[in-house]
Parts: C-alpha cells; structure tokens; sequence
C-alpha cells in the first residue's frame, strides 16, 4: 500500500456510506474488507453516525455470560464484553466456589461524583476560602439550578471542598463540587454544574478559573466486597499458600501488582463495557486509587480465616451508571441491564465488585496450581488453529494437540493440520 495523505477536508461532512467509498480508496481494501465496514450488526447507520465522529463501520466484541454468582443472597447472571480467552469461564469457576460459603456481600455505594474547580492567580488564598466557604449555599443554588429533575428526585450538589495546592505555576485553590448523580455514572451533569459555578467562584475569590471538569478518581464512590473461597474447592492448603504468596508478593511489588490489578479489571471492565459504561474512567479511577498511598499496591486483600479458607476483600472506585449515555443508547447495554436484573447503579457497582474479587481470585488460583497458561492457552489454542487456517471440522482436533504439546503456535498448527491432511490421503 502505497502513502495515504491523511488530510481528508469535510471528512467529517460525509455520509457512512461515502466514507466508506473514500477509506476503500485510500487503503485499497477488497471486496471482503469493503463488506466488513457495510456489517452493521444491531446499529443501524444513523444509530453510528451519532454516536461518535468520522464513523465508517460497527465494531464486534463476544459477550458471554458469567454464572454461579450469588451476591447479598441474590442469583445474577452477569453479561461480560471480552476478547480474551478464559476470562468468563474463570470468573464462573470462583463465583461457584465462593457459593459454599454465601457468595459474595458487598456494601452499599453512595452515588457521589465531585467536579473540580481549579482557581489561579488568586490574590489573598485565606480571603477566597473564608469567601468560598460564606457562600457555599448559594453556590451548591447555581449549581442545583442546573438539573431541576435530579434535584427533585433527592439527588443534586450537597456539599464542598475546598484544597489549597502548590504547583510550578504557583498555589492553586481547587474547589470540588460534590454531587449526588443517583443512577447516573454523573459525569455530564457535574461538569455542567462545575462550568455554571464558575464564574461566580471567579468573582469571589478574586482570581481566575481554568479547569472545571469531573474527576474519575471517585474517591466517594468506593465499592467493597468479601467472600470466603473454600479451601478444598479452591485445591487443598497449598493453593490457599500460594495465592496469599501471590498476595504478598502484589503487596511489595508495583510491578507484580500491575498485573494482579489487570486480572481484578479483566472482569470489571468487561461488564462495564457490557452495560454501556466508560471503561477508560473506571480504568483510571481503579488504578489511581491503587496508588494513592503513593505506593501502587493490589486493589484486593487476602488471608487465610479459622477454617483454613481463603478470604478475600477488594475495595475500588466504581463510577457506573444505569441511565444515560450509551446505557440507553445501545441496544446490547439494555439487554445486559435486563439480563442482571438490577435496579440502581449502587447495585450494578455492588455487582462490579463481586466480579473483580471473582476474576483475581480464579487468575491467582491458576498462578498458584496450574499455572496461567494452562486453561487459558486451551481456549486460545482454538483461535490459534482458526488463524492457521484449520477448517472448522478439524479446530477441535488441532487445538488439543496444540495445548498436549505445549506448542500453541500458528506454525505447529499449520503443521498438525498438514500431517493430518497426508494421513487422510494415504
């Protein structure tokens, strides 16, 4: 393919369909690849083309389903948006063994988001608090002002907080909002609120406002969750060993608990993308909050209890909502919704949690017995013979030679399949 010049004037003016007629050009697609951008699946075009811009096709993830979860006594089939082979599988496995023992009990999650307002050049910092603090009340007016039906509905700007900062640009008054947004994820409603306030906060402090925008870090937001995991099922006291090893190790090491911490997300962010939420907010929130000691540490905890059983803790910022947004727009998101069966967003975050605690503790278990690769390479090894070209009636086949011979490669697949194909023909 030869150099494309990526500047491509009134691109955005374009219906789909010329879109797709320019991208063909420029790239040289073929026919096959053409057909692919005219795949719509169950959003129509004019669906897309409001969702985001420059859209020329649909993309398709899997969503499978994530049983045996019991969470506060209550059954939930939870729908998982995933690409990664095993994930689903494994989050059910340790949602059955936490049913020995209960299940799963989360806590109750208050819907607060706060925005911040960022205050510079301010010329006296005691007089803009002690202005700030006088009038707090009408403040949280203009900002309640915004959103007369969540107001009405008991939700709304309650409160404040004020933090003085010092930066290279000098001390900084950030003033944050805080909001209760309900069954909303909130962020468009605070940041309205944040943009009204400012101007007025400008005024009376008496300097000059830049940023006003939501935080992910929804540090009042935080989803807790505990099951007790039974030994024997989890494979005996040496398992339970070694995923506290693996705890611990998580515990020391940012490095290693990077990863413990992707394993939690795995299934977090498979059943936000599920339920039309923002991954990459919950994403950020997550980690941000794992470093918030100023050391990056695991979002879980874990100790062996009386009986010898594993029990484990996870404590996370889950900014998810149930109305709004792609929730409502996406035909997928409301079917999930209606397949969890929830009624408010502080379920469907009590929900979240219940699956990160599941999905850490089934990658761990892997790390602690088998190994990770195990289970996951015998999922993978099926894809890994379709990209070799296997035909349908012989994936199965390849595949498990693949995983007996620890080889799971596109090369050997290749090359199992040629050696059954000249078996075939002798």
């Amino acid at each position: 393919m030869n150099d494309i010049n990526s500047n491509i004037p009134g691109f955005y003016k374009l219906s789909i369909d010329e879109r797709q007629q320019v991208i063909t050009k420029l790239v040289n697609l073929n026919t096959e690849e053409f057909k692919l951008l005219k795949n719509y699946g169950y959003i129509s075009p004019s669906q897309l083309d409001k969702l985001i811009e420059n859209v020329i096709g649909s993309y398709h993830l899997p969503m499978g389903i994530a049983c045996n979860f019991k969470i506060n006594n209550k059954d939930y089939l939870i729908p998982m948006v995933i690409e990664e082979p095993s994930v689903v599988a494994a989050a059910s496995n340790a949602a059955k063994i936490a049913r020995k023992n209960g299940g799963f009990y989360s806590e109750k999650i208050r819907s607060i988001m706060f925005s911040q307002i960022q205050v510079t050049n301010i010329k006296n910092m005691n007089i803009a608090k002690e202005n700030i603090e006088k009038n707090k009340d009408k403040i949280l007016k203009i900002a309640n002002e915004q959103d007369p039906i969540l107001t009405s509905l008991k939700g709304g700007a309650f409160d404040l907080e004020i933090h003085e900062i010092s930066t290279r640009k000098g001390p900084m008054l950030i003033v944050h909002l805080l909001v209760d947004v309900l069954d909303a994820m909130g962020a468009n409603v605070v940041n309205t609120m944040a943009e009204a306030v400012a101007p007025y906060i400008e005024e009376i402090c008496e300097g000059q406002v830049f940023l006003r925008i939501v935080s992910n870090l929804a540090i009042h937001r935080l989803a807790k969750c505990r099951a007790v995991f039974d030994k024997e099922l989890l494979g005996g006291d040496k398992v339970v060993e070694g995923i506290i090893n693996a705890y611990e190790f998580a515990l020391a090491d940012p490095f290693r608990a990077t990863t413990h911490n992707k394993g939690i997300m795995n299934g977090i962010v498979a059943l936000t993308m599920a339920t039309g939420n923002d991954t990459r907010a919950i994403e950020a929130g997550a980690h941000a909050f794992a470093a918030l000691s100023g050391h990056y540490s695991p979002l879980t905890k874990f100790q062996v209890d009386s009986d010898g059983n594993l029990a484990g803790e996870i404590e996370i910022p889950l900014a998810l909502g149930i109305i709004g947004g792609m929730t409502k727009i996406h035909p997928m998101a409301r079917l999930a919704l209606k397949i969890l069966n929830i009624k408010s967003a502080n379920e469907l975050s009590q929900v979240a949690a219940a699956l990160g605690l599941a999905q850490n503790v089934a990658a761990l278990r892997a790390l602690a017995s088998e190994g990770i690769q195990k289970g996951h390479m015998s999922l993978h090894s099926r894809n890994i013979a379709k990209l070799a070209g296997v035909p349908e009636e012989l994936i199965e086949k390849v595949a498990k030679k693949l995983v007996e011979d620890k080889k799971i490669r596109v090369d050997y697949a290749k090359e199992i399949f040629k050696k059954i194909i000249d078996s075939e023909n002798l």
